[in-house]
């Protein structure tokens, strides 16, 4: 797999024209040295290997794998600059790197503490470990082919309401490790929604902020500060909420509690460790799952 990435990146930048960051296109050939093309490479290499090792790691840990890992962590920065020249000189877009519609700006240097300027074709944007502050209205206005947004690991604690309203394609949000008190309404196709290790309280969470979100497959909200249980719909499959300041659930948190002979299907996977919450204490708020959530129980 390795080569073939390598083989793929060499012939992108034989390429004699790449999208840049701004939507413009610019000569590769008279822009691109050949050192530079060395770099790119170098790190295409070094980015295969860590992956490959946590591609192992995980099928090591087996049935312990959490799911909440379908979001990797951004590859770790280099120690040392990739022999053969400095990234600080390659074309804007190449520090990002956009390959064909997918838009990479990880660990940017220098700072990046916005939302970077991208390709109208963009579909999917990985901006994670940067220093990205805020989400403005206008960051993803005219970038209505995206379909997965990746913010893992930044400084966001705002996020204007109305950010993602036009984003009618987005499935997979990511707003993991950031400083969130807050959410704004999300999109109605999403099917992933990650917001693990922000600072959500209840009250930063509207009360339909997930319940007309009729493709929701995987909740992550684990590592936050919510004192109660939003609405989780149907389609949702798995939910994270371990590690908030969760104390008390009801009959209708997971289940209809007027209606015994219930069963809800699609929720597989409930983790409510780490909270306040004796679930013992309310063992008729479980009867409609396959499986009893993950928490305290004594």
């Amino acid at each position: 797999m390795g080569t073939l990435r390598v083989l793929f990146l060499l012939s992108f930048i034989s390429s004699p024209w790449v999208l840049c960051s701004t939507g413009k296109h610019f000569d590769q050939d008279s822009t691109l040295r050949l050192e530079q093309q060395d770099v790119l490479l170098n790190r295409e290499a070094n980015l295969e290997a860590k992956r490959s090792k946590r591609e192992a790691a995980a099928l090591w840990l087996g049935e312990d794998y959490d799911s909440s890992m379908v979001f990797l962590a951004a590859d770790e920065p280099d120690n040392a600059p990739a022999e053969g020249g400095d990234a600080s000189e390659l074309p804007t877009c190449l520090l990002c790197v956009c390959l064909t519609g997918s838009v990479y700006c990880e660990e940017v240097v220098p700072e990046m503490t916005a939302v970077p300027t991208l390709p109208k074709e963009t579909a999917y944007l990985y901006a994670r470990y940067n220093k990205i502050k805020k989400i403005t209205n206008k960051d993803f206005a005219d970038i209505v082919t995206l379909k997965r947004i990746d913010l893992t690991g930044n400084l966001i604690s705002e996020i204007e309401e109305g950010a993602f309203s036009k984003l009618t394609l987005l499935e997979e949000l990511n707003l993991a490790e950031n400083h969130l008190v807050k959410l704004p309404m999300l999109p109605g196709k999403l099917t992933t929604f990650n917001a693990n290790h922000n600072r959500l309280k209840t009250k930063g969470v509207k009360a339909n902020a997930f319940k007309k979100l009729e493709k929701l497959i995987n909740l992550f909200l684990g590592d936050n500060a919510l004192e109660a249980v939003p609405v989780i719909p149907q389609s949702v499959r798995i939910v994270h909420l371990q590690n908030n300041n969760i104390t008390d659930i009801s009959f209708e948190t997971f289940c209809k509690g007027n209606n015994t002979y219930y069963i809800r299907p699609n929720l597989m996977e409930v983790r409510l460790d780490g909270n306040p919450v004796l679930l013992s204490k309310y063992p008729n708020s479980f009867t409609c799952l396959k499986s009893l959530p993950v928490g305290q129980y004594r």
